[in-house]
């Protein structure tokens, strides 16, 4: 299966949609996608994880290096993860959540709750 992004804005917010597999062949597309937001002057990132099938440890090391970048930008950046999506809730959410990571991210169940400022993250 092959990675698909395609980019959206919601009020100050670029919205980075992403399907399909990421792993060491594909991550590198997210990584240059959030790169471009950047360079574009959009310091406020959401990533859509919700269609992420399989993620592997570059998949992971690409988000913790997106989160990395925003942070020396003072930007924001946030993912969404839905508990719901595939059959037991979302394969990255559980990578993360694996790894230990997933508490160094802020993370919303869809679009509209991430681009809502006054919104809470989910809880790790």
């Amino acid at each position: 299966m092959t990675l698909k992004v395609t980019e959206a804005e919601h009020g100050s917010w670029a919205v980075l949609h992403i399907s399909g597999e990421l792993d060491l062949v594909t991550s590198p597309a997210v990584r240059q996608h959030v790169h471009h937001a950047v360079a574009d002057g959009r310091h406020r990132v959401v990533l859509d994880l919700s269609d992420v099938l399989f993620c592997d440890s570059s998949g992971v090391g690409v988000l913790i290096a997106a989160r990395r970048l925003m942070r020396s930008c003072q930007g924001n950046l946030r993912l969404i993860l839905p508990a719901q999506g595939a059959v037991d809730g979302s394969h990255v959410n559980r990578v993360l959540a694996a790894l230990g990571v997933r508490r160094l991210f802020e993370v919303f169940p869809d679009v509209d709750t991430a681009v809502d400022d006054t919104a809470q993250s989910l809880s790790a």
